[in-house]
């Protein structure tokens, strides 16, 4: 067996791993080098409850990949000095809804937040799907549980202001090192901040800045049709129970569908300068890292992970591979097991996904192992 064979029965049985996870009825993988020399790619089990099976095209929700695309737009509306990240969000959102939104000892902070809190997950406003009253239930448990449903911005700051439990304070940059806790609060108000600014829906935005520059064909939210016609998206599952059914629910967290090669394409345009116009501006989306504390949500990331500006870097601590240090990553994960990561190292992208909230730390368990495998390769 020569090592491109040995390769791929190798990266064949990560996925089989994927697949071996609880609850899990689809995998897809792909791996790309940068400049295109080599690539990879694989697929298995059933897109769809009647079984359909996965395929390499089949589009699929990348959950919270997203904030790399909302995060983008932002630093695109930036660098054209359309705003500013350090603005603050009271001047492009209405105070009303603002205040109340984060208290602390009776001190509003409505109007001290900036654009980059929202963006750096220092904001310390709390995450609208993980909040509820005393005795209540989450906004996901009351989809599961009841009919199809749609929330506004409006309706996501209610929920924050009722429950109000803020985190800590809205973050000081001057410091080398400050709080950061994952919410999808902030960049909800981030779309809203994108809409308000270039006067479009967020789809229409994000077909201007984005998928049509990048010829992004395969990229939509759901509800949308992509910019070429595409197969039905495959199936989210949370636990048994099949999401997709939801359709309000689903374009309500304003999340995307895309396909493995479309994710791909998006990555390399980043890391090759062609999403931004200057290159100081994806420096500022890969500048003062931050670490997560511990936590056990599956909704938020935590430790060793860090954070910029809507991206995520990953890499295990040297106790934790004590022979040979894992090639640090970037990119972003989402809720369902889906990733986007650029290997600088290896100079490679690889993204996936299992659509199954009960495997939402599948990246981090299979990506290195991927890693380890194309390290010996080279």
């Amino acid at each position: 067996m020569n090592s491109n064979e040995t390769q791929t029965r190798l990266l064949q049985g990560l996925l089989d791993q994927l697949m071996g996870m609880k609850g899990v009825r689809h995998a897809i993988m792909a791996v790309e080098s940068r400049d295109g020399s080599f690539s990879w790619s694989g697929a298995k089990g059933i897109a769809q409850p009647d079984g359909t099976p996965m395929a390499i095209d089949t589009p699929f929700w990348i959950a919270s990949i997203t904030k790399l695309y909302i995060a983008s737009s932002i630093l695109k509306l930036h660098e054209t000095n359309k705003l500013s990240i350090d603005d603050l969000v009271i001047n492009y959102l209405p105070g009303d809804l603002l205040k109340g939104v984060h208290v602390i000892s009776g001190v509003d902070y409505y109007d001290q937040l900036t654009i980059k809190h929202l963006m750096s997950h220092s904001s310390g406003i709390p995450d609208y799907l993980e909040v509820k009253a005393k005795g209540g239930k989450t906004i996901i448990d009351r989809v599961l549980e009841g009919n199809d449903m749609s929330w506004s911005l409006d309706d996501t700051l209610q929920i924050i202001q009722k429950v109000n439990t803020p985190l800590f304070p809205p973050q000081d940059f001057s410091k080398t090192k400050y709080r950061i806790r994952y919410s999808d609060t902030n960049f909800q108000m981030l779309i809203a901040i994108i809409e308000t600014v270039t006067k479009k829906t967020i789809e229409d935005a994000f077909k201007d800045m984005l998928f049509q520059p990048l010829h992004l064909v395969n990229t939509f939210l759901p509800g949308s049709k992509p910019l070429e016609p595409l197969g039905p998206v495959a199936t989210v599952w949370i636990e048994d129970t099949p999401f997709n059914n939801k359709p309000q629910a689903m374009r309500a967290f304003g999340d995307l569908n895309s396909t493995v090669n479309d994710l791909i394409k998006f990555m390399r345009a980043l890391v090759d300068g062609k999403v931004f116009d200057k290159p100081e501006t994806l420096q500022l989306m890969l500048s003062q890292w931050q670490t997560f504390g511990f936590g056990i949500s599956l909704l938020a990331p935590g430790w060793p992970i860090q954070y910029g500006l809507g991206m995520m870097r990953f890499k295990m601590p040297r106790l934790f591979t004590p022979f040979r240090q894992m090639p640090e990553l970037i990119g972003h994960t989402g809720a369902v097991g889906s990733w986007l990561f650029y290997c600088q190292k290896l100079d490679i992208i690889v993204s996936g996904t299992v659509s199954q909230v009960t495997a939402a730390p599948a990246p981090f368990k299979i990506v290195p192992k991927l890693l380890r495998i194309l390290e010996e390769k080279d």
